[in-house]
């Protein structure tokens, strides 16, 4: 029970922190001065606002799969935040098989997302939902491939494994393409950014066009604690984790996902949204070809 409250408190801080993050970057791409205090407080405000706001319903929604979604995306992101390591034997759920298990909570972000949308009964969630599907499998293989060209070194599939391997050079130098294609693919799964399809404004916000109040700040957090969680996970898969001298493990690992974590929300800021099918076609032409070069470099070099 221990582990789990420091897990729950710890993404509730990250989902935090990526809120103010996102707020310090949109103030710098649109030229606006930092005002710290603000970036700081609106979030807590914002929160206050959506718990007094009344709940939006639709005509006959599914209301136990709409009320499921947003604690099933929080669920998913717990589990896939569960297995990252932040220091030799600091996980809350240290398995063998740690990157299986976070292959499959994030498979299963796109339950979370079409339930989101299906269960409203409305419209526009539902296209948002459907446009999510359909990308889903578009970014979820390159960024599952590139993960196992990460754990062929270790001859693992334990996030610690793949940590320990990387102790004479990171797999970011071993595999320049990995981290690459895995930023890409994490703004995918956490929806994010130009792969935000199913919160898209031409769909009036797509599937959450319809959710105010208490459910809406649980989809919002939960999706920021995803986009969190997979910068932990790229700082473990290629930036050697806990690893570095000097400093304790734990504030490696902090300061290699904040890194990460401003990749992300720079990228998200400064692309535009793409267009479904141009970033299918993409995906499926380029994407999934580099990373399967990505697998081919790492066995290579393991042999």
């Amino acid at each position: 029970m221990t582990g789990v409250a420091v897990l729950f408190g710890v993404l509730v801080a990250g989902a935090y922190l990526v809120t103010v993050m996102d707020r310090l970057v949109a103030d710098r791409v649109a030229g606006r001065p930092f005002d710290l205090a603000r970036s700081f407080t609106e979030p807590p405000r914002t929160v206050a606002l959506l718990l007094l706001q009344q709940r939006t319903d639709t005509e006959r929604p599914d209301s136990g799969a709409w009320a499921l979604a947003p604690a099933l995306l929080l669920a998913l992101a717990s589990v896939a935040a569960a297995v990252l390591p932040v220091a030799p034997g600091m996980a809350v759920v240290d398995v063998p098989d740690g990157l299986v298990l976070f292959g499959a909570a994030v498979a299963l972000v796109t339950v979370a997302v079409f339930l989101h949308g299906w269960s409203a009964n409305s419209p526009f969630p539902l296209i948002a939902a459907y446009r999510f599907l359909a990308l889903a499998l578009s970014f979820e293989i390159p960024l599952f491939l590139v993960l196992i060209a990460a754990a062929l070194p270790a001859e693992s599939l334990s996030v610690s494994d793949v940590v320990l391997s990387q102790s004479d050079g990171w797999n970011l130098i071993r595999q320049p393409l990995g981290l690459p294609i895995y930023l890409v693919c994490s703004l995918g799964v956490a929806f994010w950014g130009p792969l935000a399809v199913s919160e898209s404004e031409d769909l009036a916000g797509g599937t959450l066009s319809e959710v105010s109040g208490v459910a809406r700040v649980m989809w919002q957090g939960a999706r920021a604690a995803l986009l969190a969680t997979m910068a932990g996970m790229g700082s473990a898969a290629f930036l050697g984790g806990w690893m570095g001298p000097w400093l304790p493990g734990p504030l490696w690992f902090g300061l290699k996902t904040l890194l990460l974590l401003s990749i992300l929300l720079i990228m998200g800021h400064h692309f535009a949204r793409v267009r479904l099918e141009r970033f299918v076609t993409a995906a499926w032409t380029v994407l999934l070809p580099l990373s399967l070069v990505d697998v081919f470099i790492s066995g290579i070099t393991l042999l």
